[in-house]
């Protein structure tokens, strides 16, 4: 029996029972443990406010450790990039849609906004850069899981949210996206639409059971953005967003470092052919944004 540990929200579940699906396809007897998580029980605050790192993974990892489940699956965005050394990310199922998506009962494109339009994110990466492009818009703190924040975009509490396109995706509810942010305009973060399956760098049985589940293609783009994000320092206080593509020539990244009010957006774009690792790839995209003065930034809102 493999015990899949899982926070309990709606989404969580979709993505614990895809992942079960599959290893009960490839013969495995399967039990999934929903497990509350500190930032389920602090729904009501604004991310950064406090801090954030394991907020959504730090009581799965403890029943990792403890021997209560054999694998937790999370989003990879929500996963610290440091991992405790007694644990592994054992594979990265192939990626979806990462881009994030405009989401409005009335009005067909982040562009149709009307002057001081009230959008819903509590993402500041998000409110950093939409501000860039918007800055006459008023931008609310909008917490909860989908269904709560589509609830209250159709109660009128504001004229539009910012959510992943994945999130939508999996939970069956694309009629919702009126638009899908280009890179350029809105940069995903770190690991935006993939998944992660995490278990412990000990267990050899369980890594080779779960290694069919792993995509190069999607562990590479990931692995070079996540790379970036912990050269660059990132957090919820600083408004980064990191993106690799993969082409038939190689792969691109893109980085966005900001301030909050959205006044200074540094860009990157660093196309390679397939010579270099992930790892390099994205010390090479942190390295060109330090060096375009991202570090002050960075400094500025520690």
């Amino acid at each position: 029996m493999i015990r899949i540990g899982s926070r309990g929200s709606q989404l969580a579940l979709w993505q614990a029972n895809h992942i079960a699906d599959a290893l009960r396809g490839a013969g495995h007897e399967v039990a999934i443990e929903i497990i509350r998580t500190t930032g389920d029980r602090m729904q009501a605050t604004a991310f950064a406010n406090v801090g954030t790192k394991g907020m959504f993974t730090k009581e799965i990892e403890e029943a990792l450790a403890d021997g209560r489940i054999d694998l937790a699956v999370h989003s990879l965005k929500d996963l610290p990039t440091e991992l405790d050394p007694q644990f592994t990310i054992a594979a990265i199922p192939q990626r979806v849609d990462p881009r994030d998506a405009f989401v409005s009962p009335k009005y067909e494109a982040f562009p149709a906004l009307p002057h001081g339009g009230r959008v819903g994110t509590s993402s500041l990466r998000r409110q950093s850069q939409l501000r860039h492009h918007r800055p006459d818009l008023e931008f609310v703190e909008f917490r909860g899981n989908v269904d709560t924040r589509l609830r209250k975009l159709g109660e009128g509490e504001v004229d539009a949210i910012i959510l992943a396109a994945a999130g939508l995706e999996r939970l069956g509810r694309t009629e919702w996206i009126r638009e899908r942010f280009s890179p350029m305009t809105l940069c995903p973060a770190a690991g935006q639409g993939a998944l992660a399956i995490e278990t412990r760098a000990a267990d050899v049985a369980m890594l080779e059971s779960l290694a069919f589940l792993d995509h190069a293609s999607s562990r590479y783009a990931v692995t070079a953005e996540r790379t970036a994000l912990a050269a660059l320092g990132g957090g919820c206080q600083v408004p980064i967003g990191i993106y690799c593509e993969a082409f038939p020539q190689g792969y691109s990244i893109t980085g966005v470092v900001a301030v909050p009010d959205g006044e200074l957006i540094l860009l990157d774009v660093y196309d390679r052919q397939r010579e270099k690792s992930a790892t390099e790839l994205g010390l090479q995209l942190a390295a060109q944004l330090l060096e375009q003065g991202a570090g002050d930034i960075l400094k500025a809102a520690r």
